[in-house]
């Protein structure tokens, strides 16, 4: 199956250059978004919701008022992130940025 392959330090680091809303923490891929209203990060916890279905790859997600915190690894491939992971973040970060959501990565825990 592709994208099974965990990404290599060189690969991971070339996908972070073009995905500056996340951050790689604890064998993942983690960001959170804030959006203007609860009723908003609603809406972006629908669109993540349809993302996974037609990628069948679900992330972790929790909704905090008008936060959506996510974290994206592949537990197929030892909890390591994949190519899929990163295509997943990517098409987050378009329906993210499509409800005017800004990222704050330094907030999600693994962060810490």
């Amino acid at each position: 199956m592709a994208g099974k392959d965990v990404l290599s330090p060189e690969r991971l680091e070339d996908a972070l250059a073009v995905l500056p809303d996340w951050r790689y923490r604890e064998g993942g891929l983690v960001t959170v978004y804030k959006l203007p209203t609860a009723a908003a990060a609603l809406e972006l916890i629908a669109a993540v919701g349809r993302l996974a279905e037609e990628q069948n790859h679900h992330p972790d997600l929790d909704w905090r008022y008008n936060r959506v915190f996510l974290r994206y690894t592949s537990h197929d491939a030892g909890g390591e992130v994949t190519a899929r992971d990163v295509g997943a973040a990517e098409a987050v970060r378009e329906a993210a940025a499509a409800l005017q959501a800004v990222a704050e990565p330094e907030r999600h825990p693994a962060s810490s």
